[in-house]
């Protein structure tokens, strides 16, 4: 059994658990602090306690095949979500965030690379603000 498999014990699964909400809450840039219902407890467990916390690539090398995911898919609600987090958590500088905008806008077309851009700028200009007052942007 490896350390990400659950020994089906409650322990284990407590364990599990524990480390899938601090995943999530590290993903999104907020405190996740419960599961509820089947469909969040499944999203818990398995994507962030299993899956985001395997070995084998790293927490940035997750980040940026979701952020090109998403911004392939047109998902620009979830990247709201995940182009703060990576700036926060010093995953991503702004100019790599640019750069990342740039190279994407090749792959998804040039209207959602202009959305990207300016959700980037949005995210960039709110980061650095924070940045400069000592705090994290909210």
């Amino acid at each position: 059994m490896t350390a990400h498999e659950v020994d089906g014990s409650p322990n284990g699964q407590d364990e599990r658990r524990a480390r899938g909400l601090e995943m999530m809450s590290r993903v999104y840039g907020f405190d996740v602090d419960e599961a509820r219902g089947d469909f969040m407890e499944t999203t818990v467990d398995h994507l962030f306690g299993d899956i985001w916390s395997r070995p084998g690539l790293s927490f940035r090398d997750r980040r940026l095949l979701l952020i090109g995911l998403l911004a392939g898919q047109h998902l620009n609600d979830v990247l709201d979500l995940q182009m703060p987090a990576a700036l926060a958590n010093a995953e991503i500088t702004p100019d790599e965030l640019r750069e990342i905008v740039l190279f994407l806008t090749h792959y998804t077309g040039w209207p959602q690379g202009a959305r990207l851009n300016g959700q980037a700028e949005t995210h960039i200009a709110r980061y650095q603000k924070a940045a400069r007052k000592g705090g994290s942007p909210g």
